[in-house]
């Protein structure tokens, strides 16, 4: 997909998409940053990438922490010289509703993880992907789009957010020749269910539940996302901007009775 010896990188990338999508990349034949908190994920993922490619940079970082942000930047220009593509990938989600007591604390911390820090990195990378005619991949959620998530109006709007500055970002830097667009999934299998404790005798009657959500009948796997995100970032995506690509199983489309 003319991704050779291009340079990647990837936030959120310790686990689910971000690392499905570091490892598709490598085989491509890109070199990759990889951004998490989970250091010892962050080795696992290094070890399947280097399995299939090239070794990645491993960078431990809080998106939070604009120093950290500007690290990632430049810890990957001085490693690789250049960079060709940024997956703003990072995300998390909180469930709470407009009447709770940390309304506002969850919205704010929504916008500080899910929004400001791709905001940020945009801008610090901007100057070398015009360099490089580069792009832009923010990973979004149908959640940006409706409300897919009752109870989630801190996240739900972080990603609408997300999803109006990747065209804002792709109207801007379009003449600089910078494509920028996002992928919208659904609900997507990761390491989600362990995250919330659930054991592993059981966790595919929790993702089974959300099969009969979508007209497919199926949820989709991190690995698809993945291969979206890489080909819009090809060149096989060079006329491709200010576009958003729901991965869904069809959920989107379900109609609405109306009485």
């Amino acid at each position: 997909m003319s991704l050779q010896n291009k340079v990647v990188i990837i936030t959120g990338a310790s686990s689910g998409i971000g690392a499905a999508t570091a490892i598709k990349f490598v085989e491509e034949g890109a070199f990759v940053t990889i951004v998490g908190r989970n250091a010892e994920k962050l080795r696992d993922v290094t070890a399947k990438c280097a399995a299939v490619g090239n070794k990645p940079l491993v960078i431990s970082a809080e998106l939070t922490n604009d120093e950290d942000l500007r690290r990632i930047i430049d810890s990957t220009i001085k490693h690789f010289g250049k960079l060709d593509v940024l997956v703003n990938n990072a995300g998390i989600v909180h469930y709470g509703d407009i009447l709770s007591e940390n309304a506002m604390s969850s919205f704010d911390k929504m916008i500080a993880t899910n929004l400001r820090p791709a905001v940020y990195l945009t801008h610090l990378a901007a100057p070398y992907l015009i360099e490089t005619k580069g792009n832009i991949v923010n990973v979004s959620s149908v959640t940006g789009k409706r409300v897919a998530l009752p109870n989630c109006f801190a996240y739900n709007t972080s990603k609408a957010g997300l999803d109006h500055f990747t065209r804002s970002m792709a109207s801007e830097l379009a003449a600089k020749g910078v494509r920028v667009n996002s992928v919208n999934p659904g609900i997507v299998r990761t390491d989600l269910s362990q995250n919330l404790g659930i054991e592993k005798d059981q966790e595919d009657d929790f993702w089974n539940g959300f099969n009969k959500t979508a007209p497919l009948g199926k949820i989709a796997g991190s690995e698809e996302i993945a291969d979206m995100i890489v080909f819009i970032a090809s060149d096989k995506g060079k006329s491709i901007t200010g576009a958003s690509f729901v991965i869904d199983n069809g959920s989107m489309v379900v109609p609405q009775i109306v009485k």
